[in-house]
């Protein structure tokens, strides 16, 4: 398999996962689970396998952006940094997703939040965090309490 037929398939599979995470019912704990976790791991152990295989030897590294751009000439070593994206993106959306869920936030809203996630990791990230934040922190007003007294007509708080 070359890096671009893999390329499509890792493409492809996450795109499976965000359309299941913004469209698909999330009552069910085992279709929740395919966006959380199936998709990410398996994309996990792509990016393990082409990391473990591809990268000896390679060129570059981490210790200075130039380092990075000689890695990440090579389609392999390219194709892992994708990859890399692609599950962990998935995985933050379907986590800030549940945490959305939680406190109350609309799947329309959500749909909003979770491009980003998908197109801009990081921004998106912060704009469901913010989200989340905000709705936390927003002031609970504590409910009222009448009683009738039977047979009276008069309620008492």
């Amino acid at each position: 398999m070359t890096p671009e037929d893999l390329f499509s398939l890792a493409s492809t599979t996450a795109m499976a996962g965000w359309g299941l995470l913004i469209l698909g019912p999330r009552g069910y704990p085992g279709l929740n689970a395919i966006p959380l976790w199936v998709i990410p791991l398996g994309l996990s152990g792509v990016y393990g396998l082409i990391v473990l295989s591809r990268f000896s030897g390679m060129g570059g590294g981490f210790d200075s952006l130039a380092s990075v751009a000689t890695l990440l000439s090579d389609d392999w070593a390219l194709l892992a940094g994708w990859v890399h994206y692609l599950a962990f993106d998935l995985f933050v959306g379907a986590v800030m997703a549940a945490r959305m869920d939680r406190v109350g936030v609309g799947r329309v809203v959500q749909a909003a939040i979770l491009i980003p996630i998908f197109m801009l990791g990081p921004l998106g990230f912060l704009l469901a965090a913010l989200t989340e934040l905000g709705l936390r922190a927003r002031p609970v007003v504590a409910p009222t309490h009448t009683h009738a007294i039977e047979g009276t007509g008069h309620v008492v708080s």
